[in-house]
């Protein structure tokens, strides 16, 4: 069908009209930041460590883990339960609506479809990922050779929180109810964390304080929340929505200075942070 120039130009006519009166359009999904609660963190933190649990697959808004995390914008911040595509998007979303611009090092476990999409012959990573304002070098990804139920395993960096060069570990433990498996994963952990003199180790450790499987890594670092430790019965704030302590921010070297739990709609564990010192001392071993 041929249409004359009239009808051409009433076509545009029309659609300059509808420009006028609808306006121009915002392209279709794109994120728009959340309001963040008054108190929230005006800039990074640069003493402040995080660990959260995204309770991957749990499908939710990788904006709202980023308006999450952004309310206290940690100088570092240990995930859980991530896939790499999410964490990506995490991080871009802080960076595009709040701000926040952090480097990323994955310590991925296994390749799974299901948790994390992707093509059916190249599923998404799944694992452990840290989240730094500064510089990490002499990234270590290590699987536990036993992870129980599913693949479990640590990862490690080093970073500077606070001004001071700082190793940092981020793990995830095995299921509940796996207890024997979880004592060689933390002797594995501990012989490794023993090589530092300063280290932050952050982390989902499916395990109360009292476990006889954490007694290895209660032997070299403390809770940063002062009043947790194995004996001191229902003082530790829970971190998970079934009222049990799991994650952990354990300091070697390191000194709390505040320390907070913050439940969260978008995953069954709550935020964990602390604000930190590192002792003064020679930079951690090689």
């Amino acid at each position: 069908m041929v249409f004359g120039s009239g009808t051409r130009w009433l076509a545009g006519a029309i659609v300059v009209a509808c420009v006028v009166l609808v306006g121009p359009s915002a392209p279709s999904g794109a994120p728009v930041a959340r309001p963040l609660p008054a108190g929230a963190a005006a800039d990074v933190v640069p003493n402040r460590v995080m660990t959260w649990n995204l309770c991957n697959p749990c499908a939710q808004s990788n904006v709202d883990r980023a308006a999450e995390i952004a309310t206290y914008a940690p100088q570092v911040v240990a995930l859980q339960e991530a896939c790499v595509r999410d964490v990506e998007r995490i991080r871009d979303h802080l960076e595009s609506l709040y701000g926040l611009v952090y480097h990323v090092e994955y310590g991925m476990v296994l390749r799974s479809w299901g948790r994390c999409g992707g093509a059916p012959w190249s599923p998404g990573a799944f694992g452990q990922a840290v989240l730094s304002a500064a510089p990490m070098t002499d990234r270590v990804s290590v699987e536990y050779p036993d992870g129980g139920s599913e693949d479990r395993g640590y990862m490690a960096v080093s970073t500077v929180v606070g001004g001071r060069s700082v190793r940092v570990f981020a793990t995830h433990l095995a299921q509940r109810r796996q207890e024997g498996v979880r004592a060689d994963q933390s002797r594995l952990l501990a012989a490794e964390i023993a090589r530092y003199d300063r280290a932050i180790v952050l982390g989902d450790f499916n395990a109360m304080p009292d476990a006889p499987e954490l007694a290895p890594l209660w032997a070299l670092a403390a809770d940063a929340d002062p009043q947790c430790r194995p004996a001191s019965g229902g003082a530790c704030k829970p971190t998970t929505d079934w009222q049990s302590k799991f994650d952990y921010i354990f300091l070697r070297g390191v000194v709390p200075l505040e320390q907070g739990t913050h439940p969260s709609p978008y995953s069954d564990h709550h935020l964990v942070y602390s604000d930190v010192d590192p002792v003064p001392n020679d930079p951690p071993k090689a």
